[in-house]
């Protein structure tokens, strides 16, 4: 299966997209992760993606799709693929789809996880990272053991700026204005879309995604 998860800021796209990699063995591609890899081994996408992000600019979606069919080239056949959080925009959709079908594959299905402004709000400002280690904490979720100190490495605990709530509602507003257009390409298109409440706990956000894909059956 081919797997699209989307979800706003704060709603645990991340965490979900781990729990449910591992609970059926699907390969789960970043391409945050993509880029600071090619970056680090200096492959030519790497490169050429190095020069955009030292200027300061967006990496174009054209070597962001090629960084994904180079991973996707990597993986035995019948491997299944959990893309968290890309595509983000209707035209990297357009041009993912392009890239796929030479491939023979196509997007099986499309999990959005919803949750209220008022959780994510919640959520987001909750969130304090280690600048050392790079751990994430949440002060609501999953707190540290000792208030404003990382568990790893005892360095004092970051809030980011774009964390503090009154950034966060603008946040949510650019998501939403980026996405909605998306979960309409995919409506409209042969992948299935289910939407998956998302204000509860961790465990029972993934039980419910599991449901919706027909896992626990």
């Amino acid at each position: 299966m081919y797997l699209i998860l989307l979800g706003p800021p704060g709603v645990g796209k991340g965490t979900q997209g781990v729990l449910l990699a591992d609970a059926t063995g699907w390969e789960r591609v970043v391409t945050g992760d993509l880029l600071r890899t090619a970056k680090d081994a200096g492959t030519p996408l790497g490169q050429q993606a190095q020069q955009y992000m030292t200027a300061g600019d967006l990496v174009p979606d054209h070597l962001i799709i090629k960084m994904v069919e180079e991973k996707l080239t990597t993986l035995p056949v019948g491997t299944g693929v959990i893309f968290d959080g890309f595509p983000r925009t209707r035209e990297q959709a357009s041009a993912f789809k392009m890239m796929l079908q030479p491939l023979g594959r196509s997007i099986d299905g499309v999990v959005v996880l919803d949750a209220s402004d008022e959780v994510l709000t919640e959520r987001i400002s909750g969130r304090r990272s280690c600048l050392s280690c790079g751990s994430v904490y949440n002060m609501v979720l999953a707190p540290p053991q000792r208030e404003g100190v990382c568990d790893n490495d005892g360095t004092s605990l970051f809030h980011r700026a774009d964390d503090h709530p009154d950034t966060v509602q603008n946040r949510l507003d650019v998501y939403r204005r980026e996405t909605e257009p998306l979960i309409a390409y995919y409506e409209g298109s042969k992948s299935t879309v289910y939407h998956v409440p998302s204000d509860g706990g961790v465990d029972e956000v993934q039980g419910e995604v599991r449901r919706a894909l027909g896992l626990d059956e």
